[in-house]
């Protein structure tokens, strides 16, 4: 069962013109590309196969909502009082 503020490494399984579709261990996730890197720096956009560690950000949606970016990481592990 997927939990808010849950990190995983996820596979892009499916690009779209407003995010992507990832797989995390058997189960799918969505990441808009404002909650990807290439949306905020020089990163290159994402394409199918890419590799990339995600933090969930809203487990009520499905699939759930996700984001790559390193400042949500940190956010959530402050929240589970790892950082």
């Amino acid at each position: 069962m997927v939990k808010d503020h849950q990190e995983f490494d996820a596979t892009v399984t499916r690009v779209s013109p407003v995010g992507v579709v990832v797989d995390i261990g058997g189960a799918d996730g969505f990441i808009d590309l404002r909650k990807h890197p290439s949306w905020w720096n020089d990163a290159e956009p994402p394409s199918v196969g890419d590799r990339l560690h995600v933090v969930v950000l809203d487990d009520s949606r499905t699939p759930p909502r996700l984001s790559a970016l390193e400042e949500d990481i940190r956010i959530a592990r402050r929240t589970r009082g790892e950082g």
